[in-house]
């Protein structure tokens, strides 16, 4: 493997501009990969045979190089060899002691399951059955940091850098894959991201179909509602058309179409047998006050009009055997007939790729 692993550092840190620190990076990478719990510098500086610790603590958080290409170029090397169903957007958490670490805080640690001390990366993985590679991250700034000068400047955040919200900071790293030529064939996320109307709209806004999370509560219009306008006096402008009957949660319209509308579908083999549930997909329109009006905002813009129509998303809905009801919800924009091409292969169920994403 040394021999590989030393023409993949000379790929991916040929950006670098130093001999020294390309070094520094080739005996850094062989520290994550061989064994040991431990992938502290301290602790890979110990296994190594020239590892030192001063030099690596140098490359990792001192030396000056652009780490940009570098993750451009593994990310490029990385698809063609994934070949990734979906790019999946998630929050990635370390758990830490102290409050010095940069953009530490009492947060929702996803590795440990609860509100706790630690620090959050927005991450972009490419992702299929055999294979996970991360294609792009940044760590969350919380707002507590924004104006805690102090902290920054102990922890080294560059003053550019300001709160941003997890969504805004994953359609940032779309979008900078995709100055590189990089494209996803879908996005999925879970409610963290997919309750957030903004993010949905500017997937579809990026021509980026997607595969999210929703919680029980979000409210949507059956796909056969039709938006009605009150009769109009010839004065002013025409009534916008609207919605008469009320939305409903996502989670009283799957339960409305019984146990009988759920088909079970096994979408692979896990290691206890075949993973099969039951699933539910029915075309809905997110309403909601938000997706309304920037439904009309994106209609005006193209359109000079807008004629009240939400757009047609899929609802997926998973009720599993034991439960009493729904209790996991999707909202997807994928058509009805998912080309095999694109997120599974041939022969398969739709419905059996969306369970599968």
């Amino acid at each position: 493997m040394r021999a590989t692993l030393a023409l993949f550092v000379a790929d991916v840190f040929a950006s670098v501009p130093r001999k020294d620190q390309r070094a520094k990076g080739d005996c850094y990478l062989r520290g994550l990969m061989l064994d040991g719990r431990r992938k502290s510098i301290q602790a890979m500086a110990e296994r190594l045979p020239d590892g030192n610790e001063q030099n690596l603590q140098q490359f990792v958080n001192q030396s000056t190089w652009d780490p940009v290409p570098v993750q451009r170029r593994i990310a490029k090397r990385m698809v063609p060899l994934v070949g990734p169903d979906a790019w999946a957007v998630d929050d990635v958490s370390f758990p830490k002691d102290g409050r010095m670490s940069a953009a530490v805080a009492h947060q929702y640690c996803g590795a440990l399951g609860k509100q706790a001390n630690c620090q959050v990366a927005v991450s972009v993985h490419a992702v299929a059955d055999a294979a996970s590679v991360p294609l792009h991250w940044r760590l969350f700034l919380p707002q507590e940091w924004a104006d805690d000068a102090e902290r920054r400047r102990r922890t080294g955040v560059p003053d550019e850098i300001g709160h941003r919200e997890k969504w805004r900071l994953a359609l940032d790293a779309l979008d900078e894959l995709a100055g590189c030529g990089l494209v996803p064939p879908v996005v999925v996320a879970d409610a963290g991201y997919g309750q957030n109307a903004d993010f949905r709209h500017a997937l579809t806004g990026r021509d980026i179909p997607y595969v999210v999370g929703v919680r029980a509560d979000l409210s949507v219009q059956p796909h056969d509602a039709v938006p009605a306008a009150p009769p109009w006096s010839g004065n002013g402008r025409p009534p916008v058309p609207r919605y008469r009957q009320p939305p409903v949660p996502v989670a009283q319209l799957a339960l409305a179409a019984g146990r009988q509308a759920f088909r079970e579908v096994t979408w692979r083999e896990g290691s206890r047998g075949p993973m099969r549930s039951h699933f539910l997909a029915v075309p809905v329109r997110p309403a909601g006050v938000r997706s309304r009006r920037l439904t009309q905002a994106a209609a005006v813009a193209a359109h000079g009009r807008w004629d009240g129509v939400l757009p047609d998303v899929w609802l997926l809905a998973e009720w599993s055997d034991g439960d009493s009801k729904p209790t996991r919800f999707w909202l997807s924009d994928l058509p009805e007939d998912i080309p095999p091409r694109r997120v599974g292969p041939p022969g398969q169920d739709p419905l059996a790729h969306r369970a599968r994403l």
